[in-house]
């Protein structure tokens, strides 16, 4: 009997779970469109060769012969690299050998203007909207992702750096939306033992690699390397000499136990800002005058429910009211969290409170008004559209 690879035989098995899971919820059937979002790497390459194994048997067992599904793939040029045009064609033809048809290529503009979060929350943003319009024009069932557990224990540690919450700590999610995650359980070292199993070359993106005598913030030539990079080639392994090499198991283990506490608090802050939304057609005449006269466009809250209810709640109720004003998540702090949570709390008169996407907030008889920044008149620039939350 041949031998089969472990790691291929890991990532088929994350992969038939997904899809199992997909059936299960009735969302996949026989016919049905899988996209693989494919960078030309090792993760998203493993993904695609193991989906492309998988796609044609899910479901089967001895007691059933299962029923085959397409699996496609969507490759994102962010155009932000010399050559990345070449990249994401060689990215696509592999994908194609591998048997995966369609394959879409798509290249993407990447605006890092202030709202943005950084050049690397606009490449996200414009990566997700690609793939959502890919998905969207295909009638795809979902979207495959290529994080491995080496990424989402990156990610706690860029949360912990940031001083951020339980949100942020608890990392990627392994199902959102269309979106699923089947390798959040593999190491980056499996997909790159798959991509050798099947015979595929992948690449190394230059910005995942640390240059040569690289130290700190700045890299060769003052150039910046990403946080993300600096973490992976020097921050886990000296956690890994330090501890043990069960501490990106254990990072990632944590993230799962606090995204499950981030969703049972989110819930009852989602309660918390209904209960405390008062509609702005039910006002009475006692409200702001002038520049600050609500409008449709305002969320009034109503300052006593907040007031009352647990701090932890209702400082995740005052980040989601001003995210539905219009602030970007990624530039949206503890700080803008702060002062709002001083209006409910610690009122002595204090002016606005200024947000970013230049939203503002302020209160009155009792009231905490969170306004959404003035629209801009025809054919004036209109800010950056907010970026979705921080998630690779």
């Amino acid at each position: 009997m041949a031998r089969v690879d472990p790691a291929l035989a890991a990532a088929r098995a994350a992969v038939r779970a997904e899809l199992a899971d997909l059936t299960r919820d009735g969302a996949l059937s026989a016919g049905d469109l899988v996209l693989v979002a494919c960078s030309g790497g090792a993760d998203s390459l493993a993904l695609a060769a193991a989906a492309a194994l998988e796609g044609p048997r899910v479901g089967r067992s001895v007691r059933s012969a299962g029923f085959a599904v397409r699996v496609g793939a969507v490759v994102v040029d962010h155009g932000m690299q010399e050559g990345s045009d070449v990249v994401a064609a060689a990215a696509a033809a592999r994908c194609r050998d591998l048997g995966l048809d369609p394959v879409l290529v798509r290249r993407v503009r990447v605006d890092a203007g202030p709202g943005a979060d950084g050049p690397e929350g606009a490449a996200r943003a414009a990566r997700y909207a690609a793939l959502d319009g890919v998905a969207d024009e295909t009638g795809a069932v979902a979207v495959l992702l290529g994080h491995t557990l080496d990424d989402q224990a990156e990610s706690v540690l860029l949360g912990l750096a940031r001083g951020s919450g339980a949100r942020s700590l608890a990392g990627m999610p392994r199902r959102r939306g269309r979106y699923r995650r089947p390798f959040l359980g593999l190491r980056r070292a499996q997909t790159e033992a798959v991509c050798a199993a099947v015979g595929v070359d992948f690449w190394t993106d230059p910005t995942n690699l640390m240059p040569d005598g690289a130290e700190g913030v700045d890299g060769e030539g003052g150039a910046a390397v990403p946080a993300r990079t600096r973490v992976r080639a020097a921050v886990v392994p000296v956690l890994e000499d330090a501890l043990g090499p069960g501490v990106v198991e254990s990072l990632a283990r944590t993230a799962g136990q606090l995204r499950a506490d981030a969703d049972a608090l989110d819930a009852l802050a989602a309660d918390l800002l209904a209960a405390a939304t008062l509609p702005t057609g039910e006002l009475s005449d006692v409200q702001p005058t002038g520049a600050h006269q609500a409008s449709d466009r305002t969320l009034v809250l109503d300052v006593g429910p907040l007031a009352e209810a647990h701090a932890a709640l209702r400082r995740r109720a005052l980040r989601s009211a001003a995210l539905a004003v219009g602030c970007p998540p990624g530039a949206t702090t503890a700080r803008h969290v702060d002062a709002l949570d001083a209006l409910v709390v610690s009122w002595r008169g204090q002016g606005d409170v200024h947000l970013p996407g230049d939203a503002r907030a302020l209160r009155a008889c009792g009231r905490l008004y969170l306004r959404p920044a003035e629209p801009h008149p025809a054919g004036a620039a209109h800010p950056p559209a907010p970026t979705p939350p921080l998630e690779e």
